[in-house]
């Protein structure tokens, strides 16, 4: 009888299964405070900034930091954190832009391009004004009430 190895059960990719287990649970916990950080800022109005009202340890953001300004200031971008703490990958755990690709573009560019006819309301009714101008005869010559006798 011969005995075959489960590749799925060895030491090897047990402990990489463990590692992207780990890896999902930090991203998991780095996008909430992500998210806790942009929902709970304070819009200050006259200098056009946002700024944090608590400190986030792991996104390396302290209570009043500006996090979001008009004029000379360096954004916070969530790859450059996961790649802080030293994440494997992190484009897979980020949507792409919607000018570079995912599903909006996919979206946008496939199946919203206007292949389809709609019915329109506005060109009916300019068609059926056509018709009906073209049909009757113009009161006075074209000139209206106000015309020189």
């Amino acid at each position: 009888m011969q005995t075959t190895e489960d590749p799925q059960k060895s030491p090897e990719n047990s402990n990489r299964d463990s590692e992207v287990q780990t890896q999902k649970k930090l991203v998991e916990e780095l996008k909430i405070q992500w998210k806790l950080l942009w929902s709970q800022r304070f819009e200050d109005k006259v200098r056009a900034e946002g700024v944090s009202t608590a400190e986030y340890v792991d996104l390396a953001v302290e209570q009043g930091t500006i996090i979001h300004a008009t004029k000379d200031f360096k954004a916070l971008n969530f790859k450059e954190i996961l790649q802080s703490h030293l994440v494997e990958n992190p484009e897979r755990y980020i949507a792409p832009d919607v000018n570079i690709g995912g599903w909006k573009k996919f979206i946008k560019t496939d199946i919203n391009t206007g292949k389809h006819p709609r019915n329109d309301y506005s060109s009916t009714l300019n068609d059926k004004k056509a018709k009906k101008q073209s049909g009757q005869h113009s009161k006075k010559g074209g000139r209206g009430w106000l015309h020189k006798a």
